[in-house]
């Protein structure tokens, strides 16, 4: 196809055209020199809770400053920079490149259609499709909003979009294991907080036509009665809340029945320890645990052969969190689950983002080899876990 010519202005609806047929980024360059202008600028589109717009990051040196543009003011907004000095514009469409040089007053457009491999027909760009959540926005849930995460509308207010994607990402990981829980399971939430996963919880497997019954447990009173009004009002019958821990709850044993499901999520320190312990003793189907503040091992921990680690406290503190980890994950195993260790949330969220998600298999690990490979990895490095003294204690195990 020839070169195309025209003057700026008549490249707007060229442009409006572009947007219609799917694009996926842009690229300004090439500034004339002299001019206070960005390097270069690069337009991309997004959707958002107020519908789709495009975003133009301009680069100045090591600054990058952003400006979310609509749609209809798009071509008008180029075509301004086309203006002001920038002299090239590089447009990627969902089946075809367009060059556009230009010198101010007036452009050259060249049409390239895009090698049938790269081409998407109408699909929309990676970063622009919407993720297929477990809890989708804009399907409003009356816990959702009372817990001030959605609007009456559906949309997720944006302080609460991390722990919306959160609460998401726990719940994909439910599912993967939710078969081995029976259709009533009792499951028990040490250090249940506010409760957002919970309600997400018990929401979830009610959907999957599970009838659970859930105990949500805390330390602060306020927060236990808050949650326990807000089952009321959700006509949430199967799920409770009580002040007190795992170890008061076991030392009680009140239950019904033993707990299938042990969630325990930012229990601190050896807290982390004695829930999974009872969730051992109880031998509960499925234990999902995120553990916080493991500082135990920190004061135990030496093994001369990573002396390099050991002495720095960082690098210490660091290797003393994932060795108790890994600990956990290896005594699970010895005591019949089958554990995964798995990030829960991106790192750039929280730092303490790893989830040991295990469950009960019939076929227990507890093997000579196991226990010699374990008691080798506790010398080497000079420690007794918590967990591993009280496993190892009870003769009923």
């Amino acid at each position: 196809m020839n070169d195309k010519k025209g003057s700026i202005e008549s490249l707007i609806p060229i442009l409006a055209d572009a947007a219609g047929k799917g694009i996926r980024k842009i690229i300004l360059s090439s500034p004339l020199n002299g001019q206070a202008l960005p390097s270069k600028i690069n337009i991309e589109p997004h959707a958002g809770r107020q519908g789709r717009f495009f975003q133009f990051a301009l680069y100045a040196g090591a600054k990058v400053t952003h400006k979310n543009v609509s749609p209809e003011a798009m071509p008008r907004e180029i075509t301004d920079w086309l203006i002001r000095g920038f002299r090239q514009c590089d447009i990627q469409t969902l089946d075809e490149n367009l060059l556009v040089l230009a010198n101010r007053s007036h452009y050259t457009l060249r049409r390239k259609k895009r090698p049938q491999a790269e081409r998407q027909s109408s699909e929309a760009p990676p970063h622009n499709r919407p993720k297929q959540y477990i809890l989708q926005e804009g399907q409003a849930r009356p816990w959702l909003i009372r817990l001030g995460l959605m609007t009456k509308e559906g949309h997720v207010a944006a302080p609460m979009q991390k722990k919306f994607r959160q609460i998401n990402r726990y719940l994909e990981m439910v599912a993967d294991v939710a078969e081995a829980l029976p259709t009533e399971p009792t499951i028990v939430d040490f250090g249940c907080g506010k409760s957002y996963l919970t309600f997400a919880l018990y929401d979830y497997l009610e959907s999957k036509g599970y009838a659970p019954r859930i105990i949500g447990l805390d330390l602060k009173e306020d927060v236990i009665a808050m949650c326990a009004g807000l089952a009321r009002e959700m006509g949430f019958t199967r799920l409770s809340f009580q002040v007190g821990d795992v170890g008061s709850l076991a030392a009680e044993e009140t239950l019904e029945r033993k707990p299938d499901m042990v969630v325990t999520l930012h229990a601190c320190d050896t807290a982390t320890d004695y829930a999974l312990y009872h969730a051992v003793r109880w031998g509960s189907k499925v234990i999902l645990s995120v553990p916080c503040c493991q500082h135990e091992l920190f004061a135990q921990v030496g093994n001369e052969s990573l002396w390099p680690l050991l002495k720095h406290g960082i690098l210490k503190e660091r290797f003393s969190a994932l060795l108790t980890d890994g600990l956990r994950a290896a005594l699970l195993e010895m005591y019949g689950y089958k554990c995964q260790v798995m990030e829960f949330i991106d790192s750039e969220h929280t730092a303490k983002n790893i989830l040991i998600r295990a469950v009960k298999t019939d076929t227990a690990k507890n093997t000579a080899e196991a226990e010699i490979r374990l008691q080798k990895a506790l010398d080497d490095n000079h420690v007794i876990p918590t967990l591993y003294r009280l496993l190892t204690n009870d003769d009923t195990l």
